[in-house]
């Protein structure tokens, strides 16, 4: 029944959470961003000083949140000013 399929969806689709994060240090802007299910999550690095942006892969949504919040701490660490911190910027 495609009832059902649509509640599967829309339920799959509540569980998804997105941040991002846009960190700027002398003149670059950088980006850090997490996706997290229920089953794992992703975080997503685009840092202007590499040639191709890096993702690592989690089994557990918490890891991922963990390293997501550890990078950022590392990265304020290292000079880097979060110029902004939420959900995915569209338009």
């Amino acid at each position: 029944d495609e009832a059902d399929f649509d509640e599967f969806v829309e339920n799959e689709l509540d569980s998804i959470h997105y941040r991002t994060a846009v960190l700027s240090k002398n003149n670059m802007i950088a980006l850090l961003c997490i996706k997290t299910a229920s089953q794992g999550g992703a975080i997503c690095r685009v840092d202007p000083r590499e040639n191709v942006p890096s993702v690592q892969l989690y089994d557990d949504p918490e890891k991922a949140i963990e390293w997501f919040t550890k990078s950022l701490r590392t990265s304020k660490l290292n000079g880097w000013q979060i110029v902004y911190d939420g959900l995915p910027l569209q338009g």
